[in-house]
């Protein structure tokens, strides 16, 4: 149900030099969503009537992710007036004219602050009938962050920043954590107050603050259960730190939903990813994009899935796959590479060093071994031969090669797409087909085996080949005159 009284803003205007990268610090991704995007997603769980995201930096990218991933949400562009005070000025600025709910202040960079949190702050902050109320954390390092100063009675009453704190005051392991929450009335007097004159020429929230206690309202500090849930990314090192957190959240609410994962450490899931019960996860497996896994299935060890969909008591091993179906009972793998469009249907195998793509292979069809299966359809209950290579690619265009159910291909064969191999049709071993094959025929073009008797020792003189040639021959009773032979087409000319 939505809360008519609440207004979210989010602050995602920052430049995030830190991070020293092309790509905007709020689009890094963590578990699959970009950071800003925990945030909103946060934000949209609290069901705001309003919320609102600052924006500024790379404006046009970040405002397009948030489009698109959370439509509905107000973006606020920051103009040349730096400081946090400014973006949640402007944020105000665009809400509905007569607004007089809270508004909740959140940082695009905090991503692992829920929802539930948040509700528990919310519930403190109108409790108190406060003006304002304060998130704030016990580090045992506050070292360079704002830190709470509480009167002798334990009430809040002022935020020190770490360069204006007296030792006194830096001994304080409470700190300010960033996130607010306002009544929307006094937030729009005081900003109006706020000014930029200081050392960076910033309008701070922070100042907000301090002029409602000067003006004699309250303002109340709520400490958060954990202090990682107000973690900040700031630089890479920060992010892994945080992704590392995140995951084994993920991966500890899996198991405890019926999912064995072997080794925590080296298992990554994403957010999107879906899994039922009983599915077994094998060490250095990585779980991306919306994955889903089917009861019974086991993945892993060393495997990697992207927007792949596994069936039931379906195996996968040490196997990179994308945008793949794998269907029940079916097996993958070892060291094998779906690219984007195979579909692999129950009870079909997928074996050791086989690349496919833009492949359906039909149930109980087979490619076991280091073979390229391009752009092909397969029926049910086929095998192809070790070493077999669909050609789909002429230089121009690519091509379909289409083998029917049943049908048995000889090992190191190659299809010249386009071609068609009918149902129950077989090929020689080392075939190549360039045209179709009927049902129940067998294609050939090897040419009869030729032996040349004798051609190593007198072509390979001196070498060991040459010497074990001898040597088997005098074992076998065979003279010099008995295995002379014309000369070799090969050489001689």
């Amino acid at each position: 149900m939505t809360d008519e009284h609440l207004a979210i803003i989010v602050l995602a205007a920052g430049q995030g030099t830190r991070m020293k990268s092309r790509l905007p610090k709020m689009l890094h991704p963590l578990a699959g969503v970009p950071l800003v995007g925990h945030v909103l997603a946060t934000a949209r769980a609290l069901d705001a009537a309003h919320v609102l995201a600052v924006v500024r930096h790379e404006r046009d990218l970040v405002a397009a992710v948030i489009e698109r991933d959370f439509p509905g949400t107000v973006v606020v562009d920051q103009d040349d007036v730096d400081g946090t005070g400014r973006a949640v000025e402007l944020a105000a600025a665009a809400l509905p004219e007569g607004f007089e709910g809270e508004v909740l202040v959140l940082n695009g960079d905090v991503p692992l602050l829920d929802a539930d949190s948040l509700r528990e702050f919310l519930a403190q902050h109108r409790a108190t009938a406060s003006e304002a109320s304060v998130l704030s954390a016990r580090y045992d390092d506050p070292t360079g962050y704002g830190r709470i100063v509480r009167d002798p009675s334990g009430r809040f009453d002022r935020i020190v920043e770490q360069k204006d704190a007296t030792a006194e005051e830096r001994a304080i392991d409470e700190i300010n954590a960033g996130i607010y929450a306002f009544g929307a009335a006094a937030l729009r007097d005081q900003l109006a107050n706020v000014t930029t004159d200081n050392a960076q020429g910033e309008k701070y929230l922070t100042d907000v603050i301090g002029l409602l206690r000067a003006a004699g309202s309250e303002v109340e500090a709520v400490p958060v259960a954990e202090p990682w849930l107000v973690a900040g990314v700031n630089d890479r090192a920060q992010l892994s730190e945080t992704a590392a957190r995140l995951n084994a959240l993920i991966v500890r609410g899996w198991q405890l939903n019926g999912v064995t994962i072997e080794d925590p450490a080296t298992t990554w899931i994403d957010l999107a990813v879906a899994i039922e019960p009983d599915v077994t996860i094998r060490p250095g497996t990585q779980l991306k994009g919306a994955t889903v896994i089917a009861t019974g299935a086991i993945v892993g060890p060393d495997t990697t899935l992207v927007d792949c969909e596994i069936g039931e008591r379906a195996e996968v091993k040490r196997t990179d796959a994308t945008l793949a179906v794998i269907g029940a009972d079916a097996s993958v793998g070892p060291f094998s590479y779906l690219r984007p469009g195979t579909v692999l249907d129950a009870d079909g195998k997928i074996g050791a060093f086989v690349e496919t793509k833009n492949a359906h292979i039909g149930a109980g069809s087979k490619v076991p071994h280091l073979s390229y299966i391009g752009d092909t359809e397969i029926g049910v209950g086929s095998n192809v031969g070790a070493g077999s290579i669909t050609a789909n690619y002429d230089g121009v265009n690519k091509h379909r090669t289409t083998i029917g159910s049943h049908v048995r291909t000889g090992s190191h064969g190659v299809f010249v797409a386009p071609v068609t191999i009918g149902d129950g049709a077989y090929t020689g071993a080392g075939t190549v087909v360039r045209k179709d094959v009927p049902a129940g025929a067998l294609a050939v073009n090897v040419a009869p085996q030729r032996n040349i008797e004798g051609w190593v020792r007198q072509h390979r003189a001196g070498t060991a080949a040459a010497d074990a040639a001898e040597a088997a021959a005098e074992a076998a009773g065979v003279t010099e005159s008995d295995d002379r032979s014309p000369a070799s087409p090969v050489e001689g000319q």
